[in-house]
């Protein structure tokens, strides 16, 4: 088991690592570059660069005792086709119509060099801060037999936080990693870490980084 809070993960003791995926969400040249969407928006991106190592770490480890890593990247098609008039609407306000931001077609669209990337990952393209909204995530995970996950990425409190209440709903047992999340919002990146423990765990549970790669370490009788 991992030490988590409000319980340790997972509940019942029982972790698998066939059936269980680690989720990378949405680290992309948009969101951690200083010229992509989140910094042309007036965010600072450095606290989701600062992530990356402490990310790879975790790849690394997930990888090692046979845990499938999933990346996600969020982005629209080059002519908006998929692109929603309130989207559009919101674009228009933030000075970004006509530019190529979060369009798949565009280099920042792309999951950051820096990522430690495997032939054996997962990638799932999005248009929605959920990345099982329009997806094939839910079917790749029920083929796969996997009913367990752990959440790290950017940003906490909206791409990630979003995933995880959809994978709650849908009784996948979850796990968010607080250190290998990130925003530009101090505040929402620790009101969204907080919301996962209230009511017992209703969003799961909560974990740093040291402590699933303890756990991990112990599946496989390593040591860090």
């Amino acid at each position: 088991m991992i030490t988590a809070q409000p319980f340790n993960y997972p509940y019942d003791g029982k972790l698998v690592p066939a059936a269980t995926a680690l989720l990378v969400i949405d680290l992309q040249e948009d969101f951690l570059s200083n010229t992509g969407y989140f910094a042309r928006s007036g965010y600072d991106p450095a606290p989701l660069r600062a992530i990356l190592p402490t990310v790879n770490q975790l790849i690394q480890k997930a990888r090692s005792v046979g845990i499938q890593v999933i990346h996600t990247r969020q982005g629209y098609r080059g002519d908006l086709a998929d692109m929603t008039p309130y989207e559009k609407w919101r674009r228009r306000q933030a000075g970004l119509e006509g530019t190529d931001v979060l369009l798949r077609s565009s280099p920042g669209f792309q999951l950051v060099a820096e990522l430690d990337v495997g032939v054996d990952d997962i990638i799932v393209d999005k248009t929605c801060n959920s990345a099982f909204t329009y997806t094939e995530l839910e079917h790749i995970l029920r083929a796969r037999g996997i009913t367990h996950l752990l959440f790290s990425g950017c940003t906490t409190d909206v791409c990630v936080h979003t995933t995880l209440r959809e994978a709650c709903d849908r009784n996948f047992q979850c796990l968010t990693i607080s250190d290998a999340c990130a925003s530009g919002d101090q505040y929402a990146h620790d009101a969204a870490l907080y919301m996962v423990t209230v009511e017992n765990g209703i969003f799961g549970a909560l974990t740093d980084a040291a402590a699933v790669l303890e756990g991990l370490a112990r599946l496989d009788g390593q040591t860090l």
